[in-house]
């Protein structure tokens, strides 16, 4: 891997935790209660919070952008999002939850100089990334930039965020990896357990069928793992993701790049000490 493409995978490894608190903090389940959504399960409030950017998008749409989920899973809670509360009143929600998350979770740096420093940085990095042909990037990136430093900085992460993973998603078409094939593939790997990967709603015969399919190409063994052929065209993916997810950070100089890692490391540690996020996830974040 080159310098720059570590670069990049290391932004990424700072900044996912920085935006996926509000999928676990409590005070995002206390927003999405108050709109009207079941909170027993993560699930209605993750799909309104993540899809609300792209207005009132049905099963199919929401199924396509997020790609690892069951289209059935997607199903069971899109559009009936929408029926509990508007794409703008979840924004609105999904703002104050943010808000109020950071508030407990940061502390005091929730109005540091280093944070409203941090943000500007990214915010220039995020206004710097195209676009096109990236749904949920170009979405987020659509919606106003909000005024309050530590707000502005997960907007921003979360352009960067789905700007990668719309990235990732069009790596994962060109190896020609379906989204079950894709989450296989990854487990293959020793991205996650399996197990793990269980949340995004594919039945046992479903993966099974993955796996055969995998291995009839030579990317799996029979006992699940890797072939070498597998495991290389994991890795490709990788950098690809990596390449299409550069661009915007070279509107950084060497030194304010080192900076923005300085700010953010200490976020990302109060992040991460919280408490709300899981050690093992589907991303892989630490194990690619």
């Amino acid at each position: 891997m080159s310098d720059e493409l570590g670069r990049v995978r290391q932004m990424w490894h700072l900044l996912e935790p920085l935006h996926a608190v509000l999928y676990y903090a409590p005070e995002a389940f206390e927003e999405a209660a108050a709109l009207g959504y079941v909170v027993g399960e993560r699930w209605p409030g993750y799909f309104a919070w993540r899809a609300a950017p792209l207005g009132a998008a049905g099963a199919g749409r929401v199924a396509e952008t997020f790609y690892s989920f069951s289209p059935a899973m997607v199903d069971a809670y899109v559009p009936a999002v929408w029926s509990a509360a508007s794409p703008e009143a979840v924004l609105a929600a999904r703002g104050r939850a943010v808000d109020r998350a950071y508030r407990t979770i940061l502390g005091e740096a929730v109005t540091a100089p280093d944070t409203a420093e941090a943000a500007a940085l990214l915010s220039r990095v995020a206004g710097a990334a195209d676009t096109a042909g990236r749904p949920l990037a170009a979405a987020n990136a659509a919606l106003p930039r909000p005024d309050a430093p530590h707000l502005a900085l997960w907007h921003a992460a979360t352009v960067l965020r789905e700007h990668r993973g719309d990235g990732h998603l069009a790596a994962l078409a060109d190896a020609g990896l379906d989204p079950v094939e894709a989450l296989v593939s990854f487990a293959a790997i020793g991205a996650a357990r399996p197990e793990v990967f269980a949340s995004r709603g594919w039945s046992a015969e479903e993966w099974a069928g993955a796996r055969e399919r995998l291995v009839k190409r030579g990317l799996l063994a029979d006992d699940g793992t890797a072939t070498e052929a597998g495991g290389a065209l994991r890795a490709e993916v990788e950098r690809r993701t990596d390449e299409a997810a550069a661009g915007p950070w070279r509107v950084l100089r060497d030194e304010e790049r080192e900076r923005l890692v300085e700010l953010l490391g200490p976020l990302w540690v109060a992040a991460i000490g919280s408490g709300l996020l899981p050690m093992e996830t589907t991303l892989g974040i630490g194990k690619v």
